[in-house]
C-alpha cells in the first residue's frame, strides 16, 4: 500500500455537526475501499488566499492514510459529487524520504528545513 495525504476545503456555512458528517463519509470511503487511516488532522476555518465559488473562507482538513492505488480513483470521485467540498488535493508519497516526512506528518510533528551550511564571513583585506 502507498502513503498518501487527502487535503480538502469544506464550505463556510456548515456547521460543526455537518462538517464532522462530512469528514465521516470520506473516511469511510477510505477504509471500505481497503483504506487505512493515520490521523486525521482538522485545521478549522481559514481565510482562503483567493475567492473560490464566492467564498472567502474555507475550513481545512487533512487526512493521511495508506491505500491500495485503485482506492484513489474512487476517492476522487466522492469527493467531486461531494458538493460541501469547495476544493481538494491529493497528494502521494512514494521515495524513502518523502515516506519519513509523511510518517512526522501524520504523528502531527513538524518538519525541519534542510540545514544550510553558513560560510564564515570573509575578513576585509587590508590595502597597502
Amino acid at each position: 500500500m502507498k502513503h498518501y495525504e487527502l487535503l480538502f476545503i469544506l464550505k463556510p456555512t456548515l456547521t460543526e455537526d455537518e462538517a464532522k458528517v462530512k469528514v465521516d463519509f470520506i473516511k469511510e470511503v477510505i477504509t471500505k475501499n481497503g483504506g487505512e487511516i493515520a490521523s486525521v488532522i482538522e485545521m478549522g476555518t481559514r481565510k482562503l488566499a483567493y475567492k473560490i465559488d464566492k467564498y472567502e473562507r474555507g475550513t481545512y482538513v487533512v487526512i493521511y492514510f495508506m491505500a491500495p492505488t485503485q482506492l484513489i480513483a474512487e476517492l476522487v470521485r466522492n469527493v467531486r459529487i461531494t458538493e460541501e467540498i469547495i476544493r481538494f488535493l491529493t497528494v502521494k508519497y512514494e521515495n524513502k524520504r518523502e515516506i519519513s516526512a509523511w510518517d512526522k506528518l501524520s504523528k502531527g510533528q513538524k518538519l525541519m528545513p534542510a540545514k544550510k551550511e553558513l560560510k564564515a564571513p570573509e575578513k576585509p583585506v587590508e590595502a597597502e
